[in-house]
Formats: C-alpha cells, structure tokens, sequence
C-alpha cells in the first residue's frame, strides 16, 4: 500500500470514527461534567474523563480544561488541513498550540496528539463545535464565543449599516488598540500585490456588505473565502490584530492555474481584472447589465467611433476624422478606463536632478469627452461614455516595455480628494445629473520603485475611515495615519471613486 492509499484509509477511518458518541450523548455528557462538583478531598473518579480523578478547579472551566486554552497560539488565516495527512476532511485545531489534525476519533490524528502533548480541547473548523479529547464529548461554554467569531466572524444587517458611521476601535491579545476595517493583511511571500486588491474590495460598501451578508454556501471556493476574509478584516475580535489572507491566496493560485502565485510579484491590475471577472462567474454573473454584485457596482458604457487610417495619411500627423470617410459606432461596457500619461521629459534641471512633471486628473480623463482623438496601429478613435457608474476604476497607466526592459512614467497626477466632476466627459449629462455626476476619491493604489529592478517594487493603498473622515495608508501589515494632502504626491496606479448622491 502506498503513501496516498494510507492517507485516504485513514481519512476514511477517522470519518467512522466520528460516530462513537451521537450528538445528544455528548451535550448531555459535557452538561453532567460542567455540573459535578469535586468531593472535599479533591478525589473521586469522573464518568466522562473514563475513570481519571479531577483536579479541583483552579478557574473558570478548569474542569473542561479551558483554562488550557493558549489564544495567543490560535491562528484561523491558513489553509484547514491537517498538519500531518494533509488531508481536508474533518479537521480540528487544537485550542492549546493551534496545530490542525485530522479526525477526533480513537485513531485519530487529534486523539493521538492530545495524548501524547497532553492537549485537551479542540474546535471542528466546519461545524465550530468544541471537543474534549481523548473522552470525545462536546464543550458549550460562553467562553468560547470570541474563538468561534473569530474563526467565523458574522454580522447583522444593523451592524454593517453602521460600519462607516461609528468610529470603534479594537484591542489584540497584546491590547494593542487596532481600528476594525483597517487591519494589516501578511505578504506571505510576495503578494502585496493581492493585498492592496483585497483592501480596496473590502472598503467598497455594496462589494463588502454583499459578502459579509449573504449565504454564499453554495458557492465556490474562491468566493465563500474571499466572503470569509472580508468579515475578518471587519471583525471587531481580531487576536492579533491583523489577518493573514493565506487561505484566500491558495484558492486563488488554483483557481487562476497559478498565474497568480505567493512567490512572485505581479500586476495589481491584472490580478483585479481577473479576480472581478471570476467573482462575477462564480456568482451566477452572464454578460447582462446588473447580473452580478460586481457588474451592477463597477460597470458602465461608453460609445466608441472608429475610422481607418489611410494609407496615404502620416502617420502620427493631424489626428482629426475625416469627415469624408466612414465612421463605425458602437458601445462597449467597461469596468475600468485606463488613462495615457504624457512621456516624461528627457532632460535635467540645473541642479542635475530629474524633473517629476505633473499632470491634472481632468486631463489624461479627456481621453473621455468624445472630441480628443486617440490613434491606434490601424485606425482613429473617439470615445465617451454614455452610462456612469456608481465606482469607477480608473487605471493610470505607467508602464511600458521596451525590448530590454519594463519602465515607469513617474509623472505625478494631480486630482481633488472630493467633488470630481465627470459632467464634460458623457455624452448625457442632464440624464446622469438625476443620478451624480460628482464623485469623492474612495482609494488610491500607489507603486513605489524600479520594475527594472529585480524585487524593488512594492504597492501601498489609501483608504479612508469614512466614519471619522480620516485616511489611512496600508502596506500589508503596516497601518498608518496620512494626512489627505499627501496622497497625490504618490504614484498613482489604480483609483476608485465614488460616486455622490445628488441632495
């Protein structure tokens, strides 16, 4: 037999190990322990340990060994295998050292550790019932509420309302005050390109209270995790402050069939791209307007015209249509508009430094008014849009490649935190007035040093708590205050707006 076989009959062991205490025997036997009351003498077998003398209580659930329960060790963020099958099925951690074993039965991988280690107490990380081991019977203590809610932090409608109205802040284990929503995430190995992408998600209010709400059960992997780690960024019950997105990383290199990997950098903006378009399939989404979350919160039009460049024009001259040839129209829905920077200037000042240009938001944005022109290889290009939507991904595009090496624009933008117009770039705008046609920046994804430079780059993000109108700047597990001012002085690479509601 091999090393699989083993693995898979000892799965299957453990499952028929399960059922050597039915469910009412357990509670009734957690109740009938949590009720003895040790004799005078400290003495006396108890039925449910089989026969071993309790100790007098020294706290509170002592006599369940709760008071072996080490939080601090309790980590709920990584992939729920076992630590020694590494198998999925049936798995519990062990609430004294945090490992994960398989199974809870005489043949057991837990039953086997608690008797070796001496740990007791363990949670089933599906059904967050809570065992005794090796006796096997079920624990029901309040205690063990905040170890449940972390591992499966749910919230109430009432409770979401009011996520960017109150300003709450939380404490770890350690009573280091964190702010719920603004909470690090680890760059495992090299995914803060992955992290920056989660926390913008997680701050946008239809995205996040869609997965924070709704029973996504049925659902794949890939979105009942990412549901699952949007509520922890939330929880108000953190441990540590902080969550690890390992879990989420995992299914997302599968799902992607490792385009996207723990070990190597990456594009932000393909990654966003991808994840929305799987998210938006994997919720039942098809190509209609409002099919998903994901469309109905991202998704807006624009009206494109086209016409061919002749032959006989120069190429890079007057860029106007040619009112004599032929024009194509059509529409296109967008999640994102990316926007061309101006190429940095070549020279130096007198003091040999480079020169940083700047450049309004409003401008690289014309590319949107339906007058500028845009030249392709082949043909001429004209776009407006003709449908705004409630978020707007803008997509500031920085990077170009030459035949030796990827380089950055370095150009600044210049924008307004709030009240950013998008009145003279749609081709309606009393029809869009009923709706908004201002939005209020709502995060700001910014890349710092050299892509020609082997591990030098690195993301940040800038968010803001809407509930005390403060921004925070986020660098996985770095959470730090940052005045408004200084936001645009960074490199922009991918903006969210918000759109406002006409009064």
């Amino acid at each position: 037999m091999d090393s699989t076989e083993q693995v898979q009959d000892g799965s299957k062991k453990n499952e028929r190990d399960e059922v050597s205490f039915s469910d009412d025997d357990e509670v009734v036997h957690s109740v009938r322990f949590k009720r003895k009351k040790p004799n005078t003498h400290g003495e006396g077998a108890n039925a449910a340990t089989g026969g071993v003398t309790a100790a007098p209580a020294t706290g509170r659930g002592s006599g369940l060994y709760l008071d072996t329960i080490q939080r601090f060790m309790l980590d709920f963020d990584f992939e729920k295998v076992c630590s020694v099958s590494l198998s999925n099925l049936n798995v519990y951690a062990c609430l004294v050292c945090g490992k994960y074993f398989q199974g809870r039965g005489p043949s057991s991988h837990a039953y086997f550790h608690s008797l070796h280690e001496n740990h007791h107490v363990y949670i089933n990380l599906n059904t967050l019932k809570v065992y005794v081991l090796p006796d096997s019977y079920e624990v029901t203590d309040s205690s063990l509420d905040d170890i449940k809610y972390v591992l499966d932090p749910r919230f109430t409608p009432a409770q979401v309302a009011l996520l960017d109205k109150t300003d709450r802040q939380g404490f770890d284990l350690n009573r280091k005050p964190y702010i719920p929503g603004f909470i690090g995430l680890n760059n495992v190995k090299a995914n803060d390109y992955v992290n920056v992408v989660i926390q913008v998600l997680a701050h946008i209010p239809p995205i996040r209270d869609f997965f924070m709400l709704k029973q996504l059960d049925d659902k794949s992997e890939l979105v009942k995790r990412f549901s699952t780690l949007v509520r922890k960024i939330w929880n108000p019950s953190a441990f540590k402050g902080q969550v690890s997105p390992h879990e989420l990383l995992q299914e997302i290199s599968n799902s992607s069939n490792r385009k996207f990997k723990l070990t190597e950098q990456s594009d932000p903006l393909a990654f966003l791209s991808w994840f929305l378009n799987a998210l938006h399939r994997d919720l039942g989404g098809s190509k209609k307007k409002d099919s998903s979350i994901i469309y109905s919160t991202f998704q807006g039009e624009l009206s494109i015209e086209s016409q061919a460049i002749e032959s006989k024009a120069v190429k890079g001259g007057d860029n106007s249509f040619d009112s004599s040839s032929a024009i194509t129209k059509s529409k296109s829905p967008f999640l994102f508009l990316a926007l061309e920077l101006p190429p940095p200037p070549l020279f130096h000042d007198e003091l040999e430094k480079n020169i940083i240009p700047q450049i309004p938001l409003s401008t690289i944005l014309s590319k949107y008014d339906g007058w500028t022109v845009q030249e392709n290889v082949a043909d001429l290009k004209r776009f407006q849009i003709t449908r705004l939507p409630n978020y707007i991904i803008l997509h500031i595009k920085r990077f170009s490649k030459n035949s030796f090496v990827e380089e950055k624009n370095p150009t600044i933008v210049t924008f307004p935190i709030r009240n950013l117009s998008m009145a003279e770039f749609v081709s309606d705008p009393e029809k869009e007035k009923a709706i908004g046609l201002h939005y209020n920046l709502l995060a700001n994804i910014t890349h710092e040093g050299d892509p020609a430079t082997p591990n030098s780059t690195s993301y940040k993000v800038h968010i803001q708590n809407q509930a005390k109108e403060q921004w925070y700047q986020i660098q996985d597990l770095f959470v730090e205050e940052i005045n408004a001012q200084m936001i645009f002085l960074s490199e922009s690479y991918i903006q969210v707006w918000e759109r406002k509601k006409e009064a």
